[in-house]
């Protein structure tokens, strides 16, 4: 074999295998990455799937005596809750983005160009750029709508960063974590206990939810859990209540 095509296939392995080698360490940040980008599906997940779940664990678990009633209840609600939340989160996600994709490559909307112009111009305002040079972009983007229209769909691209099945597959994992918590006491302890342990888990999720809200939210973090533990409450009433009626 040729000296010339040995060297070639030999520096042609090396590459394969540096560019496998940098894929594998690129992959924890892309991970990183989409969560990030999909935290407000990791938040809305867990609230859900806690509060609605929370709430028919404790209906069925004050209306019983028997854990593997409340087990089966609790786990079937958790998974089908997961399930739905994660196809829900898909199709919004894409939704989202064939909106933005046809308001791009669409038909050109002259008063949705204008209104866009706007905004751009007072973020860049806002941003504290001096108002001649202000004006020298919004008169550059009038006269070119269409590349007004694309850069705001960019912009929105750009702050999401996740894929749909991004978003779905967080959503899924966040939701059937938070849904599980309330329920596997059920499947460990005796009924008393379980409750207990239950209501303490619970709890303590609902209230790092809370800190979580309030400090991705740059709002009060006892605000945000006093909310998070109110909507709890509320669903458990609801679900104690009903379940109390139909016994």
């Amino acid at each position: 074999m040729p000296f010339r095509q040995l060297a070639g296939r030999v520096m042609s392995r090396e590459a394969v295998g540096i560019g496998l080698e940098k894929r594998i360490m690129s992959l924890p940040s892309r991970v990183v990455a989409s969560l990030k980008a999909s935290i407000g599906d990791v938040v809305f997940g867990m609230e859900d799937g806690t509060v609605s779940i929370f709430g028919l664990v404790f209906g069925v678990a004050m209306s019983t005596n028997d854990p593997r009633a409340v087990l089966i209840a609790g786990a079937t609600g958790a998974a089908a809750a997961a399930v739905s939340m994660m196809a829900g989160s898909y199709l919004d996600a894409e939704s989202v983005r064939d909106a933005r994709r046809a308001r791009r490559n669409g038909p050109v909307d002259a008063a949705e160009a204008a209104a866009q112009v706007d905004t751009v111009a007072a973020a860049l305002t806002r941003g504290g750029m001096a108002g001649a040079d202000v004006a020298q972009v919004a008169e550059a983007l009038k006269r070119a709508p269409r590349a007004t229209l694309g850069l705001r769909s960019e912009l929105d691209e750009a702050d999401d960063g996740a894929s749909p099945t991004s978003h779905a597959f967080w959503m899924f994992v966040s939701d059937l974590f938070a849904g599980f918590t309330p329920v596997l006491p059920f499947a460990f302890l005796p009924m008393d206990q379980a409750r207990i342990v239950s209501l303490v888990l619970t709890t303590a999720l609902l209230v790092a939810l809370g800190v979580g809200r309030g400090i991705v939210g740059k709002r009060s973090i006892v605000r945000a859990t006093a909310e998070t533990l109110t909507i709890a409450a509320s669903a458990a009433a609801a679900g104690v209540l009903v379940g109390r009626l139909l016994s």
